[in-house]
């Protein structure tokens, strides 16, 4: 691996509809897995391991200690994928490598904790940990593949094809939780995800032709640390960087603690007009809530990212904030399952218009043509900061108001506080916008 001298990048060539999604293949795999271990898998381990009185907070700091970790790893190896050709390309490789760890990582999580037997928490965190560091390890690389590839004039495009891919994954890991039993239980779910990472692995190593490597520039310890700041000299970045932040800081604020919410606010049975009953355990209400926003999601995801092209990205992210913070809001309001199953899908429309737009914004304001991987996996951190900081201290609030709550006969009082923070976090979210300059 040796690194050589600054050179300029490539010609981009368009890319076909199929080029893009086979481009974009892996992030329906990367949200498979997520999707499931982040709703389902890992809310029901943490619950059969400590308990139900603070299954939030526990599951806020299991959280935070991956997301630490993220936050690490993915701007040193977007750097790495930078500065290094390894055998066989530029990206890719660090594909198969995190692939092949992040699989390893998720056998562990199938059997460390499970029904019926005791639980090991802290070895179930550990194997959690591997999962972070080589998802991670493919992932930043990955992400500086697309704009590798895709030239300036498709951005809004492939931005909507990866929005798409990623929401499509969703949606598949809902249904694998929705269909828990029927698959072998968490055991099972897991040995499944370990196969759609491989087969995402595949499709978009040999779907995707890698770039020739164009020269590189060295660099030392010292730079890499400045590079990690470099980015936030420009203030579009920073703008984006912090509207990406508060917008995830409330999606993560809702999502994590989605299945605590059906057992403790709706409550079993789940019971929708002319369906009946859908499900008869939290998981599987979950589940079926996640299958139908992402059912939302998928509409949007497309047309979001070509509209965005045509009339600019802000007013889709406008858009689809306000719809977030809304369905956040009338969440507090209502304990009615019908009525949150559909704004579910509402906020689906809202989620994926934001993820198909949310790309190609950041793509429009990386400050550096050399640096791709590195400032997306610093742009990435955006993503993953929430996990320390708002999953943690909407866990923390939810067990705290629950005690509060129940004493003055306010059984849900800890769900009411947590999803009035997320209302905050998406109205910011999407004010701040207006901030960044000189991009429709």
């Amino acid at each position: 691996m040796t690194p050589s001298a600054a050179a300029t990048a490539p010609e981009r060539k368009p890319l076909s509809q199929f080029q893009q999604a086979m481009l974009s293949f892996y992030w329906f795999a990367i949200n498979v897995q997520w999707s499931a271990v982040l709703i389902v898998l890992m809310p029901s381990q943490i619950k059969l391991a400590v308990g139900n009185e603070d299954k939030g907070s526990a599951l806020g700091i299991a959280l935070a200690i991956g997301a630490l970790l993220s936050m690490m790893i993915a701007p040193a190896f977007g750097a790495l994928s930078d500065r290094f050709r390894l055998p066989g390309g530029r990206r890719k490789p660090w594909m198969v490598i995190g692939t092949i760890g992040n699989n390893l990582g998720l056998l562990g999580l199938a059997y460390l904790i499970r029904p019926g037997e005791t639980p090991s928490l802290v070895g179930w965190i550990l194997a959690f940990l591997v999962v972070e560091l080589f998802s991670n390890l493919a992932s930043a690389p990955y992400s500086a593949l697309i704009p590798d590839i895709v030239p300036a004039n498709q951005r809004g495009s492939a931005s909507g094809w990866m929005g798409f891919m990623s929401v499509l994954g969703m949606f598949a890991g809902g249904v694998l939780g929705f269909l828990l039993d029927s698959l072998g239980g968490i055991t099972g779910i897991y040995l499944i995800l370990i196969g759609v990472m491989f087969v995402g692995l595949l499709v978009t190593f040999f779907g995707v032709k890698e770039p020739e490597v164009y020269a590189v520039r060295p660099v030392t310890g010292m730079q890499f640390l400045h590079g990690l700041i470099e980015p936030f000299q420009s203030s579009n970045f920073t703008w984006v960087f912090l509207t990406r932040l508060l917008v995830t800081m409330g999606f993560y604020t809702i999502q994590e603690f989605l299945q605590y919410y059906m057992g403790d606010v709706i409550g079993a049975p789940f019971v929708l007009p002319v369906l009946g009953q859908v499900a008869d355990a939290p998981e599987q209400a979950a589940s079926f809530f996640l299958i139908l926003l992402l059912f939302g999601a998928i509409l949007s995801t497309l047309v979001a990212g070509v509209l965005s092209d045509r009339h600019g990205r802000k007013l889709m992210v406008y858009l689809s904030g306000a719809l977030m913070g809304m369905v956040a809001l009338v969440f507090v309001l209502t304990r009615s399952f019908t009525v949150a199953v559909l704004m579910g899908v509402v906020f689906g429309v809202g989620y994926g218009a934001y993820q198909s737009v949310d790309w190609a914004l950041g793509a429009d304001v990386m400050p550096s043509l050399d640096d791709y991987a590195k400032d997306m996996g610093v742009w990435h951190v955006a993503m993953v900061l929430p996990q320390v900081i708002a999953t943690p201290t909407a866990g923390f609030l939810l067990d705290n108001f629950q005690r509060v709550g129940k004493a003055q006969n306010l059984p849900t009082l800890g769900y009411t506080v947590i999803f009035l923070i997320a209302v905050v976090y998406f109205a910011l979210g999407t004010f701040f916008v207006k901030q960044i300059k000189g991009i429709r």
